[in-house]
């Protein structure tokens, strides 16, 4: 069948089941995550003039004609033959050159570098990470679709995909984008290399990251320093943060007397950059389908408090057996009472604050005063 998407037309598989079986597959759900990677392309082309783009897990190879329709030298990899084929058909049916490649992207990754790697596999990105960051100059863009083990849900596989241990908690989607950032953050630093993510969300069953690279070992080292771990209660939900690679979890939780959990080693800073994320909001043009909702979520990033994880008020309010208030509302009684608090892009009643769960108790209580 045929698809749309910008300005450019493709072929895509029937797939009524998607997902199901070993064809080659193409996921309409993510048109979001492709057309903000236009607007990110957009934007590194223009800010540092690069060039050159690998679309590492081609597939139909929308992604990659989206990119040489942004005039990146583009490079579509797979190593199904029958998506490559659909690839340079796709190339041809848009009047655009680009280079297809049927082989594994670890090898092609071996042997030539490219100014922007793209990795969008099915499931865990980490068998590609080591070859990415070795054969990208500039940039990275990872997603990840196996979100069960990245949150915890699935922990053991989530422990040997990411030699990380995550917990599932109430944050999950939060807990699987930092896990997997940390992930690919260490990767880096093993090739002396600094990834820094500059615009990183959890969306629709997937997380999506785009990663700038310095090839300096200082850089290297520094990325590392904003790794460390999430120490979690499940008791009462106060939850805490440490910095460094060796987790010294307290013997209690501090404000329960609870037993707690240790998640990590993840990523702690800040999943995005300010700037970045401007400049990617000023070049989503309206041609793409998408645009609305992804401007929708480039603000709600960067409106975002810098804190490693966020509550959600419907669970706090069940479990503290009160109902639910707006949402302006709620927060608004949290800066009133002198916290720091603003909504994220992880749900419609989810929030971060400065606040411990103790204090937002409080804070939110109906009888307390709070304006």
């Amino acid at each position: 069948m045929q698809v749309s998407e910008g300005d450019l037309s493709v072929r895509v598989p029937e797939q009524p089941d998607a997902g199901v079986g070993e064809g080659v597959f193409f996921n309409p759900d993510q048109e979001l995550n492709r057309d903000l990677t236009v607007a990110v392309l957009r934007t590194v082309r223009d800010r540092d003039g690069r060039e050159s783009y690998l679309d590492a897990h081609a597939a139909t190879g929308v992604r990659g004609v989206r990119a040489a329709n942004e005039g990146f030298d583009a490079t579509l990899c797979d190593r199904d033959s029958d998506a490559t084929e659909l690839c340079r058909t796709n190339l041809d049916r848009n009047g655009l050159d680009g280079t297809v490649e049927t082989r594994n992207a670890n090898a092609l990754l071996h042997e030539q570098h490219f100014d922007i790697v793209d990795l969008d596999p099915f499931g865990t990105p980490i068998p590609f990470a080591d070859a990415a960051f070795r054969g990208a100059r500039h940039f990275v863009c990872v997603t990840a679709t196996d979100t069960a083990p990245l949150c915890g849900a699935h922990r053991e596989s989530g422990i040997r995909s990411y030699s990380a241990v995550p917990q599932n908690t109430e944050y999950h989607a939060e807990m699987g984008l930092r896990v997997l950032l940390g992930a690919l953050v260490r990767t880096a630093a093993r090739y002396d290399v600094a990834a820094t993510p500059v615009l990183s969300h959890a969306t629709s069953h997937y997380v999506r990251t785009y990663l700038s690279l310095s090839r300096r070992a200082s850089d290297a080292n520094d990325a590392l320093g904003s790794v460390g771990y999430v120490h979690h209660c499940f008791s009462c939900r106060h939850r805490e943060s440490q910095s460094g690679l060796i987790a010294r979890p307290p013997d209690e939780c501090p404000a329960c007397g609870a037993n707690v959990r240790t998640a990590g080693p993840l990523w702690l800073a800040r999943p995005h950059d300010g700037v970045f994320v401007g400049d990617v909001r000023d070049r989503l043009t309206d041609e793409l389908g998408t645009a609305d909702r992804a401007r929708d979520l480039l603000t709600t990033l960067d409106g975002e408090l810098d804190t490693p994880t966020h509550y959600d008020q419907h669970r706090l309010c069940r479990q503290w057996g009160r109902s639910a208030r707006a949402m302006d509302e709620f927060l608004d009684r949290l800066r009133g009472a002198g916290f720091a608090a603003s909504r994220t892009h992880y749900g419609g009643t989810t929030f971060k604050t400065d606040a411990t769960a103790a204090e937002i108790e409080i804070a939110t209580d109906p009888g307390s005063g709070s304006a």
